[in-house]
């Protein structure tokens, strides 16, 4: 599994997995919030002022993100997503905590809930910066919208009889990317809510092992030459 597929994965996983446990909450796909929050505002669901602080929190771990990248070597830029990789492992185990501290029983207007949201829409922020922020080949792997609207164009444009045979390849390549990118968020989501089901918070630790692998992959290869995202 490629870098993308494995971040795909995660997205889908730890959306799903805080979806399910804190009320509807995304932390991946953090702008869903807007929909869930004006259904709150009307009275369908609950838990508005938790979506709210998503946002601060979401936004902190972009910035946070773009600070640790203006501080790394622009010509080592493996070194620079090493230390995004690392970050966003600690808060998705720091997710993780908050969450099995939580207990059996909890409500979103509790401060120890909020804060647990916002631990994992700061790690989610992270991934999310992560591909700006470092210049890399792949695909979008924490919102699938883009990625299966560029599947459909790409197939209409693979079975178009009237469209140049350089485009249908290229098209071709884009799909053999994205396809891979969103069987894996689907397959994260999926798994997400069932590790959430049987383990509860403890779940977490499978994309933190994940992502730290990521880390140390980077570390391996901390000395490769590129170029930073601009």
């Amino acid at each position: 599994m490629n870098d993308d597929n494995l971040l795909s994965a995660t997205a889908g996983y730890v959306d799903t997995l805080s979806f399910v446990a804190l009320f509807g909450l995304f932390t991946a796909h953090v702008t869903g919030n807007f929909v869930l929050i004006g259904g709150g505002i009307a009275g369908y669901g609950q838990g508005v002022f938790l979506k709210l602080m998503a946002f601060p929190a979401f936004i902190l771990g972009v910035a946070l993100s773009s600070f640790i990248i203006r501080g790394a070597n622009p010509e080592t830029p493996m070194r620079g997503a090493c230390m995004l990789y690392a970050v966003q492992a600690l808060l998705l185990l720091a997710f993780c905590v908050a969450g099995v501290r939580l207990g059996p029983k909890f409500n979103p207007e509790n401060w120890a809930v909020v804060v647990c949201g916002m631990i994992g829409a700061t790690a989610m922020g992270v991934q999310n910066a992560h591909s700006r922020l470092v210049a890399r080949p792949g695909v979008p792997n924490t919102v699938m919208t883009g990625n299966v609207t560029q599947v459909i164009l790409d197939a209409l444009d693979i079975c178009s009889p009237r469209v140049a045979a350089d485009i249908k390849t290229a098209a071709r390549t884009r799909i053999t990317k994205m396809l891979p990118a969103i069987a894996a968020f689907a397959l994260g989501a999926v798994a997400g809510a069932l590790a959430y089901r049987n383990f509860g918070f403890w779940a977490l630790l499978l994309p933190v092992i994940g992502v730290a692998w990521l880390a140390i992959h980077a570390w391996m290869h901390r000395n490769a030459v590129g170029k930073l995202a601009t």
